[in-house]
Formats: C-alpha cells, sequence, structure tokens
C-alpha cells in the first residue's frame, strides 16, 4: 500500500495504521484496507471507523416496554466478499420497526467492514472475547478492550458450540460455567452489551431438567455481577438440540422455558431486573417461525444463526409485534 500520494498527514497515519493491522490478522484484511483507503479523507481516530457508515433507517422507539433484540450470529462463515454482498442486501433492506435493536456478531476479521460499510442502525459485534482483562500474552484471544476500541458494542458470551464444543477430533472440553460468567463481566466492564446464552441438550430437556441445566448455567453469573449491570444483558436461551438442526420448540414450549427464566431472574436478581431483562429465544428462528415465537409475552427477540447470513433475516426483524 503506497502512502506517497496521500493528502495529508492525518491520512498518511490512518492507511499506515491499517495496513499494520491488516498484515497482522491476515490477508483477507489487505483487500479492504486497500479499497477503504483510497477513498478515506477522515482523520486518524477510532471514531472515524464507525463515522461513515451509511444511515439507517430506523424511528427511535417509544419509552417503556422492553424493545425486541434480534442478534444475527454469524458465525465461521463466509469470505470478504461474501460478507460484503450480505451487507449490501441488508443496507437495502427497508426500515427496522421501531420496537426493535437489531445487531450482527460476525468473524473478527470482518468486523472493521461491518463498522465502515453496514447502515448505521444495525449494531456490530463479536461471537466471544477473552476473559483477559488487558493486553498481555493471550495467544489467539481477542480481549473485549480491543472490541470497543474498534467501535463494538455487543458480544456474544457462552453460546453452546462453545461451552459444548465443537466436536473435533482431539478436542478439549469447552468452556464451564464459571469461565462464561467471568467472560460476561469482564465483557461489561470494558464497555459492551452482552447476549448471554443458556441451554439444555436434547437429553435433558427428555430428562425434564431443562431448568436446571439453565440455572446452573445463570448461577455464576447471577454471583459475579451488580444489579445494574443486568441492564447490559440480554439472555439468550437456545435450546441446544434445535441449533442449526432444523428442529424448534413450539412456541408454547418456548414461552414456557422463557417464563420460568424470567421467574428465576425474579428470585434469584430482582423482580425489577427480570421484568426489564431480555430474552431470546434461539433455537432455529427464521422468517417462516418468527411472527408466531416473537408473540409470545416472554420472548423479547431472537439469536439467528442460519437465517441470519440470509435476507430472510429481515423478515425474522420484521416478525417483531407492532
Amino acid at each position: 500500500i503506497s502512502i506517497d500520494t496521500m493528502s495529508s498527514n492525518n491520512t498518511t497515519n490512518t492507511t499506515f495504521a491499517m495496513a499494520t493491522a491488516a498484515v497482522a490478522v491476515g490477508a483477507s484484511l489487505v483487500y479492504y484496507v486497500t479499497h477503504t483507503a483510497k477513498s478515506s479523507s477522515s482523520s486518524s481516530s477510532s471514531s472515524s471507523t464507525t463515522s461513515a457508515r451509511p444511515q439507517g433507517s430506523s424511528v427511535p422507539a417509544p419509552e417503556g416496554e422492553r424493545k425486541y433484540l434480534i442478534g444475527g450470529n454469524w458465525k465461521s462463515n463466509g469470505t470478504l466478499a461474501e460478507q460484503e454482498d450480505r451487507v449490501k442486501i441488508f443496507n437495502e433492506a427497508g426500515p427496522i420497526p421501531s420496537n426493535c435493536e437489531v445487531a450482527i456478531c460476525a468473524p473478527y476479521i470482518h468486523l472493521p467492514m461491518l463498522l465502515s460499510k453496514l447502515r448505521d442502525d444495525i449494531a456490530v459485534g463479536a461471537q466471544d472475547c477473552g476473559k483477559n482483562e488487558k493486553d498481555g500474552a493471550f495467544t489467539g484471544e481477542i480481549g473485549a478492550h480491543m472490541l470497543t476500541d474498534i467501535g463494538c458494542t455487543w458480544v456474544i458470551i457462552g453460546h453452546s458450540e462453545r461451552r459444548v464444543g465443537f466436536g473435533m477430533e482431539g478436542e478439549t472440553v469447552g468452556e464451564s460455567e464459571d469461565l462464561c460468567a467471568a467472560k460476561l463481566q469482564n465483557a461489561l466492564a470494558k464497555g459492551l452489551k452482552v447476549m448471554f446464552a443458556i441451554g439444555e441438550s436434547k437429553d435433558e430437556r427428555e430428562g425434564g431438567i431443562t431448568m436446571e441445566v439453565c440455572a446452573k448455567q445463570l448461577d455464576p453469573a447471577i454471583k459475579l455481577l451488580k444489579e445494574e449491570d443486568w441492564a447490559n444483558v440480554a439472555i439468550a436461551y437456545e435450546p441446544v438440540w434445535a441449533i442449526g438442526t432444523g428442529l424448534t420448540a413450539t412456541p408454547e414450549m418456548a414461552q414456557d422455558t422463557h417464563a420460568q427464566i424470567r421467574a428465576y431472574m425474579s428470585e434469584k436478581v430482582s423482580p425489577e431486573v427480570a421484568s426489564k431483562i431480555r430474552i431470546q429465544y434461539g433455537g432455529s428462528m427464521k422468517g417462516a417461525n418468527a411472527k408466531e415465537l416473537l408473540a409470545q409475552p416472554d420472548i423479547d427477540g431472537g439469536l439467528i444463526g442460519g437465517a441470519s447470513l440470509k435476507a430472510d433475516f429481515f423478515n425474522v426483524v420484521n416478525g417483531v409485534p407492532m
């Protein structure tokens, strides 16, 4: 990348810093940096990452009731070009309902692109972050402070694929309840909002211990967090047996579990926190079933996997009750 043709010292510094970051994370970001640098005239600052984002068309929501939260989890999917195509689809998808908040949690290497090109009424987040509170010898980890530094506002913590593991040969057991709670606490302390995922396996559901499992996953977080911390947490209930399988709990089944989770939060934290906290459903929600699920009184949104990679994601967004 040439810095000789830049028109000011600020622009020169910006291009050099961006090129350095590209080398660090791999060649997949070089394309993005090169094309961004050619059109950039902003000064060097972390806020400039988001200042040029396309304007969205959301209307501010009225105060009062819980605002729906629709989160997209892109998991480990997509080339840079494919993600840019998705951003274009979402940018042209029309207005977001005023009572709905939307966030996309993308792979780390694609976050800078989303923070530059995704419409500004869709928040950008990561799918995980480390327990480390600051820089250090944590090879492979991305700290929460690094995510806030580049402009992320959300992160997913405790997804079942991280709690249980990916089923790869030679893989050790996934993340414990205590580790997930510690990561949650650290992410909040660094200024991120968190979708905290919990949920049971098929055997646990059939064994009648769904709420016992959810309580076990919530308890370490309840012990660590202050009551006011929960204002920046959404609980994402994801029955493991329904993630990526095409199986979905019936709206009545999902509502029953959501109601039990809310009652548990009322008992263990406070009635006020329980009444305000958003509980998302994350078991294969898509456009075809979103409206029925979101109509339930204790389902306050969704954490969407496969459908968030398609235009169908906005069918979910538009499925929130008005």
